[in-house]
């Protein structure tokens, strides 16, 4: 199911270092390690509801590839179709503004922006679009060497990576259609069906105050799955105190707790990759 907190939040200042183009079917955003550093692998962001369009995605994308030395993409699986960003603010008037007479006005245009956008991308229509973009990646990075990638899902995307990882998916190959993924704040998701199908080695980053996953019961659910599986594809959740659903894209960056924890889930997205991609060359 979806939230209020999945469309609320902050938008972030600033300049994308990369590029667009066109891949696989998808205008795509690319983003390199800086200076001319090689890649050690790719990572493909599935965005939160805000997409490609949205600069906190963007940013995000930047900070992989010069946290990691990673080469990142951010796909447009929504085909121009993400949520609008000025739905933050109105989110903020809805969830703040104490008024009744202000409330039907707020209500309505939260419903102008979520119901399109909802009926575009509900997971069982974008799932095959983001299924396509894996396997034509899988297929151009074949190698030898074949180049390792990770995947990294936000809210909505989060349901994807879990997606992605079922054991039922895989490249005509045979191989799964990402090597190492991470989630923040994963929307969607059904606990346990979804975590017990996974294949692939899955970091989580949830939030205390999350109202998608509850903590603790889901999450020492997810917990007790994912590491108790063997060591190529065991994963790990960490839970983060004091911070609500979005954190990881759209925190508030004026306030030090949550600031601190976006930064945090950063480092662990990037050791997470850094850890596993590197057993898969």
């Amino acid at each position: 199911m979806s939230c209020p907190d999945c469309f609320s939040g902050s938008e972030h200042n600033g300049t994308p270092k990369g590029k667009m183009i066109k891949l696989h079917g998808l205008d795509t955003y690319v983003t390199e390690p800086p200076e001319g550093r090689p890649a050690k692998g790719i990572i493909v962001i599935i965005p939160d509801a805000f997409g490609i369009d949205f600069i906190n995605n963007k940013i995000l994308a930047d900070i992989y590839a010069a946290k990691g030395d990673y080469k990142v993409l951010l796909p447009d699986f929504m085909l121009g179709h993400s949520c609008p960003s000025w739905l933050l603010a109105n989110m903020d008037g809805l969830l703040k503004n104490g008024s009744y007479l202000a409330m039907p006005y707020h209500v309505f245009w939260a419903m102008w922006g979520f119901i399109p956008w909802i009926l575009r991308n509900r997971p069982g229509k974008s799932f095959p679009i983001v299924k396509k973009f894996f396997e034509d990646l899988r297929g151009e990075t074949a190698g030898p060497p074949a180049t390792p990638i990770g995947a990294a899902g936000f809210c909505w995307g989060g349901k994807h990576v879990v997606l992605l990882a079922d054991a039922q998916h895989k490249t005509a190959d045979g191989r799964p259609m990402y090597d190492a993924g991470f989630t923040g704040h994963p929307s969607f998701l059904e606990v346990p069906k979804d975590i017990q199908r996974i294949a692939v080695p899955i970091s989580f980053a949830v939030p205390e105050l999350d109202n998608q996953l509850q903590t603790p019961r889901d999450t020492d659910i997810i917990s007790r799955i994912m590491e108790g599986r063997p060591a190529a594809t065991k994963g790990e959740v960490k839970v983060y105190e004091k911070v609500g659903h979005g954190f990881c894209v759209r925190a508030d960056m004026k306030v030090d707790d949550v600031a601190k924890s976006a930064a945090e889930a950063e480092d662990q997205a990037i050791a997470w990759f850094n850890a596993k991609l590197g057993k898969a060359l």
